[in-house]
């Protein structure tokens, strides 16, 4: 049984707890205890920095006040993110995706030139 420090009164708890058994505040989102429940930091609110909000695919009801959610993404994160696959895509990477994509057409020249091949041998 794993154990974690609560948030708000930093007992130890299990970490599957899904509220505080000495200060009642929920920890995960309600009814499913592997999912995590964000949470804003003072009077701030999740939806300045959610990815959600700033494409307007967002529906949850709280929305632009919520303080916590289990669906935030953080922008910057996101950023961050997408900005370093985009640097570790070498040519190798890039290589072996236009093969996959063009797998039939390589399939046909290599054919094309084992015939070739058989063709000038005879």
């Amino acid at each position: 049984m794993a154990t974690l420090s609560c948030p708000r009164c930093h007992q130890l708890i299990d970490s599957q707890a899904i509220t505080c058994p000495h200060c009642r505040i929920t920890l995960k989102a309600f009814g499913h205890p592997g999912i995590p429940l964000h949470r804003a930091v003072g009077n701030d609110y999740l939806c300045e920095t959610c990815v959600y909000h700033q494409d307007d695919s967002c529906n949850f009801p709280k929305r632009p006040y919520a303080q916590d959610c289990t669906l935030y993404q953080n922008l910057e994160e996101s950023r961050l993110e997408l900005k370093k696959q985009t640097n570790n895509s070498g040519l190798s990477t890039n290589i072996k995706s236009w093969l996959k994509r063009y797998q039939g057409l390589v399939l046909l020249i290599a054919i094309l030139f084992v015939c070739l091949l058989i063709s000038l041998t005879s």
